[in-house]
C-alpha cells in the first residue's frame, strides 16, 4: 500500500511537472498569436502572486494593469484602480480583491477606464487632502469620463513616450518604475522587472510574476 501511494504521489508530480514545463509554456505562446491576448499597447494584463498579508501569513494578491507604453524591451505597466470619492476607503492601493479580479475579466473590455497623466494626479492645482487617489472637482474638470466611471489608470504623457532612459539617477530610479522585460512576457509569460540594482545600468530582477491573462 505505501509502495503504491509512493508511486502515485511520484506520478502527479511527474504530471504537474510536464504541465509546466510543456503543455503551459505551449498553449502561452498559441494564446499570445492571437490578437485577443496579443501583447500590445493597451492591452490589460492580469497577474497574481503570493505576498505578505502584513502579518506572518502569506496570500493570494491580484493585479490588473494597462501597458501604457513599449519601447525595445521595455513594457510599461499601470494598475487599474478606482478613485476614492468623498470619505470612502478602497481598499487596496495596489492590489485589488479575488472578486475584484474576476469582475474585471469579464468587464475590463467593456469599462470607461480613463487614462490621467502623473501631473494631473500630484497636481498642485488640487484639492485632495494630501491623498492623489481622490476624485475632485480638478480632475472632473479635466477627465469628465469619471463622472461615468472612476475606474483610471496613470498614463505616460505624450511627450515622455518612448524616450530614451534618463542619464540623471534619480530619473532613472523613477523611468523604470513597473517596466517589464517584452521577451520574457511574450516568451515565458511571466512579469520580470527590469531594476537598477545598486549598478547604474539595469539589470532584470530574478524574481519573476505568473501572468494569468492578457486580454484586448
Amino acid at each position: 500500500m505505501k509502495k503504491i501511494l509512493i508511486i502515485a504521489i511520484v506520478a502527479l508530480i511527474a504530471v504537474y511537472a510536464i504541465k509546466r514545463m510543456v503543455v503551459d509554456p505551449y498553449l502561452w505562446k498559441k494564446a499570445i498569436a492571437t490578437p485577443e491576448h496579443a501583447l500590445k499597447l493597451g492591452s490589460f494584463v492580469f497577474s497574481k502572486r503570493r505576498g505578505h498579508n502584513g502579518s506572518q501569513s502569506m496570500e493570494n494578491q491580484y493585479f490588473v494593469f494597462k501597458v501604457t507604453e513599449i519601447h525595445g524591451d521595455h513594457v510599461r505597466l499601470a494598475v487599474i484602480r478606482k478613485m476614492q470619492q468623498g470619505e470612502e476607503i478602497v481598499s487596496g492601493e495596489f492590489a485589488t480583491t479575488k472578486q475584484g479580479y474576476a469582475q474585471l475579466k469579464d468587464t475590463v473590455r467593456s469599462l470607461q477606464i480613463t487614462g490621467i497623466s502623473r501631473d494631473d494626479l500630484f497636481s498642485r492645482s488640487r484639492s485632495h487632502d494630501g491623498s492623489p487617489y481622490k476624485l475632485d472637482a480638478y480632475l472632473l474638470e479635466k477627465y469628465p469620463a469619471l463622472n461615468t466611471s472612476r475606474y483610471y489608470f496613470e498614463d505616460v504623457p505624450e511627450n515622455q513616450r518612448n524616450r530614451p532612459v534618463p542619464e540623471d539617477q534619480m530619473e532613472r530610479m523613477e523611468y523604470f518604475t513597473l517596466v517589464y522585460s517584452r521577451k520574457e512576457i511574450v516568451e515565458h509569460g511571466r512579469l520580470v522587472a527590469w531594476i537598477l540594482n545598486n549598478s547604474p545600468e539595469p539589470e532584470l530582477s530574478n524574481i519573476s510574476e505568473d501572468i494569468d491573462l492578457i486580454l484586448n
